[in-house]
């Protein structure tokens, strides 16, 4: 009984968390919401953004590198390790998630799974990424797609579900982003 009573309060209390990083993302400075997203617990790298509205889950579990922007109203899911690299192009309103129920399951239970983001990698708007998948270095994913199993470096990938359209010609990329918006 005690550990439901604790467990049900710890609960509650990311809960709060979660209500207050919601709010933090209507504030208009990028600076201000990244300096309460690292209290929070997010590891975000130097030079990064993440543009307004963004939802978060847990994100104590939630890891961005150098130079990534994340678009307006994007969702990542921290229920799980949620791993983002530096230089990645998130678009507005892509849903990162790593939590889904378990549809075949009597108690219809959730399942976690992390999921990782590597460099240089392009996610197009509302795009929705699945648990348990790994989306390679350099990767593009399309707009509109949905990603339920791994994408390789340097591919090109759309539809629902994401499968390989093309191969990415820049298979040496170094360019840094430097495009964050203050009032985003």
């Amino acid at each position: 009984m005690m550990n439901k009573i604790i467990r049900r309060m710890n609960t509650v209390s990311l809960e709060f968390v979660v209500w207050v990083l919601h709010c933090v993302g209507y504030i208009p400075l990028h600076h201000v919401r990244r300096f309460f997203y690292r209290l929070a617990g997010m590891k975000i790298g130097k030079g990064s953004a993440l543009h307004m509205h963004t939802v978060l889950y847990d994100p104590t579990n939630i890891s961005i590198g150098e130079d990534t922007i994340i678009g307006e109203k994007a969702v990542l899911d921290g229920r799980d390790r949620l791993t983002i690299g530096s230089h990645v192009d998130i678009a507005s309103e892509v849903m990162v998630y790593n939590s889904e129920h378990d549809i075949h399951s009597e108690d219809f239970h959730a399942i976690h799974a992390p999921v990782v983001i590597e460099d240089y990698v392009f996610i197009g708007p509302r795009a929705i990424i699945l648990p348990g998948v790994t989306i390679g270095k350099g990767a593009v994913v399309g707009a509109g797609a949905v990603v339920t199993k791994d994408i390789t470096p340097f591919t090109i990938a759309g539809g629902v579900p994401a499968k390989e359209i093309g191969k990415r010609m820049n298979t040496n990329p170094l360019y840094k982003l430097k495009r964050a918006a203050w009032f985003r």
